[in-house]
């Protein structure tokens, strides 16, 4: 019975991570569908803002008020610069490529956290899995397509990669000292009050229907962070994590059904690289750690 028992919770965290895939692609699609009428920095505000609801229930679940308390206030405060930077680079990039491109782009941070990890943290990263991380920054660069025509917007997901790999790195190296949903809502905290710092320079009353659209951005927002901790509490990384690229699949879904955008073949082609790396990548360390 034991390994039916452990099917069915590994079957339990891929469907985690399928629908907070789907969750994050469709709050992806509000950001960029409000980038054209309101700030970033409001946007950020207001989506941290109702992202408080998700959280909240997961600070509630997580044993309340005691999952707050840290061991290094400086440790949360500089995560949280490094997750307000990624998302507003992230934003930035949604309002000037087509959604699919900038998505596929996003989806490079795995090979620059491959690639930080042996400096920052002493991990031992072999020839396999820097020939990949080799190939995916091929990738990159086909999406890139320099001498053919630069795509220089497409460096701005590039930077939000980069940006979020120093995060991911960083949280490796305190998320054993602190509690992850208290984490989360430091995160939130930081980002909330940055952007909330912008409000006095620029601001627009949004309509009732794009208040809505935030409420659900927000919401979906914090869902899916959460669904992400329970599909890595049901089933192991190298099996769950896969499916976090079916993300990919539904950004050129909702980019086609509502910008009637389609990425070109240089973006289809290097997505593929980056996305293949990354598996590999995976792989190669889910082997390391059962060996």
């Amino acid at each position: 019975m034991a390994p039916a028992l452990s099917t069915s919770t590994a079957v339990r965290g891929i469907v985690c991570m399928v629908v907070s895939g789907v969750l994050a692609t469709a709050q992806d699609a509000v950001m960029k569908w409000l980038t054209t009428g309101y700030p970033v920095g409001e946007i950020l505000f207001l989506r941290a803002l109702f992202a408080y609801i998700p959280i909240g229930l997961l600070i509630w679940n997580a044993g309340g008020r005691a999952c707050l308390r840290t061991n290094s206030a400086a440790s949360q405060i500089l995560r949280g610069l490094l997750v307000t930077g990624a998302t507003l680079i992230f934003v930035i990039a949604l309002k000037l490529l087509p959604f699919a491109d900038a998505i596929a782009a996003s989806f490079t941070a795995p090979l620059f956290v491959t690639a930080f990890a042996a400096p920052l943290l002493g991990e031992s990263v072999g020839w396999r899995r820097w020939t990949a991380v080799m190939v995916g920054f091929a990738g990159v660069l086909v999406m890139l397509r320099p001498g053919v025509s630069l795509e220089l917007a497409m460096l701005i997901p590039l930077v939000s990669a980069v940006t979020g790999a120093f995060r991911d790195v960083f949280t490796r190296r305190i998320i054993p000292h602190e509690n992850a949903a208290g984490t989360l809502f430091y995160s939130f905290t930081i980002m909330f009050l940055i952007s909330g710092a912008t409000l006095p320079f620029s601001w627009t009353t949004p309509t009732a229907f794009d208040l809505g659209l935030l409420v659900a951005a927000g919401t979906m927002f914090g869902a899916c962070h959460y669904l992400l901790i329970l599909a890595y509490r049901y089933g192991e990384a190298a099996v769950v994590t896969p499916f976090a690229y079916t993300q990919l699949l539904w950004a050129v879904v909702v980019g086609y059904l509502i910008w009637d955008q389609l990425p070109d073949i240089y973006v289809l082609a290097g997505a593929i690289l980056v996305a293949g790396s990354g598996l590999y990548i995976l792989h190669r360390a889910a082997r390391r750690r059962a060996a």
